[in-house]
């Protein structure tokens, strides 16, 4: 099992409304992980979000406390509800209405890795989902809800930047139509997640960094921005996919000569959203 759920990195003083989380950069692949799965310690990688807690690490830096999950997302996907269960993973799931995120292997204890490759040989047993729920996702969604609750309570406003990698290939459909391809996607769920003044600076904040940015499309944001975005009561959820592309070998999965150039200027993103007031939220809704 992986050695720890979470870890969070608070700031000397809280300063900001923000509240950053990777919850996809979790890289603790246990011996015992490692022997039940059918992949080698490459190909597990390859759904990994990889350093992206290490390209915003400078969250605290600006005030603003930084969630990383510990297990790796070919274990547990803190993205998914704890419910979306697998019937074709999981042994005793009763098949449900159709979901397909779950239906392609990509429930919240995954089937499959990137390009559909599988995880396991056979099937886990429902105890075993339900220990990895309670002993990871339960925790990580706990201290997530708490940073949020702490953001609110201080500043009156909470903005979760849920921050996440994208293969390059993503983008070849808007490629192929000829238009420039965005390094940058930010998911609101279409305005349902966060305020348009939020997701206005956020985008702002990567443009002026001189990132290419586009919302929405294809990644709107998934379970953790539906389920934290509440902007009627003063919590924000917006979803950042980066190119992988622009910071490391995907195919090696290793930082390639432009890491640190990207991470300087994602530091310049953080402390821009860091900088976000609760008065500019509050005139914008009037």
């Amino acid at each position: 099992m992986p050695h720890i759920a979470y870890e969070v990195v608070r700031p000397d003083q809280a300063r900001s409304c923000a509240v950053f989380a990777s919850p996809h950069s979790g890289r603790n692949y246990s011996f015992s992980f490692l022997r039940s799965t059918v992949l080698d310690g490459h190909s597990i990688r390859s759904s990994e979000d990889a350093f992206v807690d290490l390209l915003f690490n400078s969250a605290p830096h600006f005030g603003a406390p930084f969630l990383m999950a510990g297990a790796p997302r070919a274990f547990l996907d803190l993205n998914r509800s704890r419910d979306e269960l697998d019937p074709a993973l999981i042994e005793g799931v009763r098949r449900q209405a159709h979901n397909p995120r779950v239906a392609s292997g990509l429930g919240v204890i995954p089937r499959v890795v990137a390009n559909g490759r599988s995880i396991y040989q056979g099937k886990l047993t429902l105890d075993e989902a339900r220990a990895r729920i309670a002993t990871y996702w339960v925790p990580y969604h706990d201290m997530l809800q708490s940073l949020l609750n702490d953001a609110r309570a201080d500043h009156g406003q909470a903005i979760l930047v849920d921050c996440h990698s994208m293969p390059h290939e993503a983008m070849d459909g808007v490629a192929r139509m000829g238009l420039k391809r965005p390094e940058v996607v930010l998911g609101d769920r279409f305005g349902a997640a966060a305020s348009s003044d939020v997701v206005d600076q956020i985008e702002a904040a990567f443009v002026k960094a001189g990132f290419t940015v586009t919302r929405n499309t294809p990644f709107a944001g998934a379970y953790i921005t539906q389920a934290y975005g509440r902007p009627a009561r003063g919590q924000h959820a917006v979803q950042v996919e980066l190119d992988r592309s622009l910071y490391m070998n995907e195919s090696l999965v290793r930082p390639n000569g432009d890491f640190e150039d990207v991470q300087k200027a994602l530091r310049g993103v953080v402390a821009e959203i860091a900088r976000i007031r609760p008065e500019s939220l509050a005139l914008a809704a009037e």
